[in-house]
């Protein structure tokens, strides 16, 4: 490959940043203010720290085995090729089609306040949700090249617009009566405020990305470790500027009422309603163009898996010049969009996340000897997803019922398919001794 295909540090950090700063933050940011109240900012703090201890596992074992098919390659280095890893990577595909469904409820959520279709918001919900997902899926089958430019060009318009907002809006906090939301008197209990962290995990959901692009970094050993860190670092940051910037802006009761789209309202108090409309088109481009990269990510995801023989060696095949499981992908998205509430979703999506993230931290433990890497920081990496889950499962079990049946139904399904897969698989090359 020629030095001009070659990623610079500059470049990878985008990928990141552009994976975290989709369309997670203008989903969730109203369900966080939901549960964790005047602790939001804690809140995203505790999901990033949980991001950032997991980065350096990623960080590791992009180094020791820098391949395309990043996470899906890590678990197989971790666990073999068992119905286990196989259920896991089953589990990181489907939890990229939960994450395409947050970000096309995101989209059918802000659109309606800049054009209404038929006057009544939940059915523009779901026209808008259903048309952003089949307009991405055109484009993917379209050209690649189209979806890396969309990508580019959205990545900067979505951070200029989000960091204009954090400079308008901690102006604007100045004498703002709401600012005292943000006091420890309005906190809820640790529980709520770990809950709202980790439903929120998914905000963050992205820097992973990055190993995709492993091969192509430049002097890996050191834009590697950079790229993970100062991404997530920066994110970090961002979130909890945003978080303190809402919370300070509006009266709970209010950002209750805005839950969906809370973002574009916080921006009304400073800027009116040139503001709302700002934000709403900076959600719009962000939730758009993190579909469109989504859509092709995951059906990489499927290929990779079909190719290390976890999944029907069908869907490395091609459908009109793109792999089959880009069309799986947004027909499963379609569903899931139009038939789940957000929280839902999010609690779905983060509870995947999680699960795979621990599975990656327990690579980096078990790998360590290999990658030169400390085994004590995966470990607790580790621990500490495992630990978020069973808490995320606990607290939503009791408000969210549904969203708990439903994400556990998917980490059942994805390691039933994989047994089925194994057995009917065995059963074949038996019969044909």
């Amino acid at each position: 490959m020629g030095s001009d295909s070659k990623i610079k540090l500059l470049e990878a950090m985008s990928i990141g940043i552009g994976g975290m700063v989709g369309g997670g933050i203008f989903a969730v940011l109203g369900l966080a203010v939901s549960l964790a109240k005047g602790a939001t900012p804690i809140a995203f703090l505790v999901a990033g720290a949980l991001a950032l201890i997991t980065s350096y596992s990623y960080v590791k074992l992009s180094l020791g085995f820098p391949d395309r098919g990043g996470t899906v390659k890590f678990i197989n280095q971790g666990f073999g090729k068992t119905v286990f890893s196989g259920g896991i990577n089953n589990l990181l595909w489907i939890s990229y089609i939960i994450m395409l469904s947050l970000y096309a409820s995101a989209f059918g959520s802000y659109a309606p306040n800049l054009y209404s279709v038929t006057g009544d918001s939940g059915i523009d919900f779901h026209i808008y949700a259903s048309a952003v997902i089949l307009l991405a899926t055109a484009i993917n089958y379209y050209s690649i090249k189209v979806v890396g430019e969309i990508e580019s060009t959205a990545v900067f318009i979505k951070l200029f617009i989000l960091i204009g907002f954090v400079g308008v809006g901690l102006y604007g906090l100045i004498g703002n009566e709401n600012l005292e939301q943000l006091s420890p008197s309005k906190w809820e209990n640790t529980f709520q405020i770990l809950g709202g962290g980790i439903v929120i995990f998914v905000a963050y959901e992205g820097f992973e990305l990055i190993a995709n692009a492993v091969p192509d970094i430049i002097n890996p050993k050191k834009n590697v470790p950079r790229a993970y860190y100062y991404s997530i670092g920066f994110v970090i940051l961002l979130y909890l500027l945003i978080a303190i910037v809402t919370v300070g802006s509006l009266p709970f009761s209010e950002i209750a009422k805005a839950e969906d789209y809370v973002l574009a309202e916080a921006a009304k108090p400073m800027l009116g309603q040139i503001g709302f409309t700002i934000i709403t088109v900076a959600a719009l481009i962000s939730t758009f163009s993190a579909i469109n990269a989504s859509l092709y990510g995951g059906s990489r995801v499927s290929y990779e898996i079909a190719e290390d023989d976890e999944l029907p060696h069908e869907l490395t095949s091609q459908f009109w010049n793109q792999p089959i499981g880009l069309m799986i992908t947004s027909a499963l998205t379609l569903v899931l969009c139009n038939s789940l509430d957000l929280e839902s979703i999010s609690t779905s999506g983060s509870i995947g996340f999680l699960i795979v993230f621990a599975m990656v931290n327990y690579s980096g433990f078990n790998l360590s000897d290999q990658i030169s890497g400390n085994k004590i920081i995966p470990i607790i990496g580790f621990s500490l997803c495992v630990i978020a889950s069973i808490t995320l499962i606990g607290q939503q079990y009791v408000s969210n019922k549904l969203g708990v049946i439903v994400a556990l139904s998917i980490v059942f399904t994805s390691f039933l398919i994989e047994f089925f897969y194994k057995k009917s698989e065995s059963y074949l090359k038996k019969k044909k001794q």
